[in-house]
């Protein structure tokens, strides 16, 4: 079987847009949460097509901030039906089963200028890892953007299982990388 998907993981969970707003409103349109990984040494990159985001940030006042995603893992998206089909089965997201993958923080924590470490839970497949994540915030005019990268390792939260637990196929690191856009609070 042949498998070019590799950036599904997640995205994250895509940590992905784990970030924070005060309750702000997202522009899905414009924010995105995709899983980058190596397959054969080739650069392979997935879109999360489906996700939601809970966020709730103040600048001046971080630490009392929040951030929530879930990833629809059924949506991710290779650019080719088939792959996309063998990424949602049993061995990869198991989509079935566990339709959705998680990030809950628990703490955000100034990082100096506009840059913050996000702590908090990262679920994929029933499996849980503390995390945490550096998140960039740009305020340009009404919105805010957060911007970061959680890297992973797959074979830890069960993706890629039986023939593909092999890592020298499909690496077993993944980047999960989001850029989420809402409106100021």
């Amino acid at each position: 079987m042949k498998v070019k998907f590799n950036r599904w993981m997640l995205a994250a969970s895509a940590a992905l847009a784990m970030t924070s707003v005060a309750h702000a409103q997202v522009d899905m349109s414009k924010s995105m949460v995709v899983a980058m990984s190596r397959q054969m040494n080739v650069p392979t990159d997935g879109k999360f097509g489906k996700f939601a985001t809970q966020i709730s940030f103040d600048p001046a006042k971080p630490t009392a901030g929040s951030a929530n995603l879930t990833i629809q893992t059924g949506s991710y998206d290779l650019g080719d039906d088939e792959y996309n089909k063998q990424v949602r089965g049993a061995e990869w997201f198991d989509a079935a089963k566990f339709p959705t993958a998680t990030f809950v923080s628990s703490a955000i924590a100034p990082a100096g200028g506009n840059k913050y470490n996000v702590t908090g839970k990262l679920t994929i497949k029933g499996k849980s890892q503390n995390v945490t994540v550096p998140v960039t915030v740009t305020q340009s005019g009404a919105t805010e953007i957060f911007d970061g990268a959680l890297p992973i390792k797959r074979t830890q939260f069960d993706v890629g299982t039986g023939e593909w637990k092999d890592t020298s196929i499909v690496a077993d690191e993944v980047v999960i990388k989001f850029h989420i856009v809402a409106a100021k609070q």
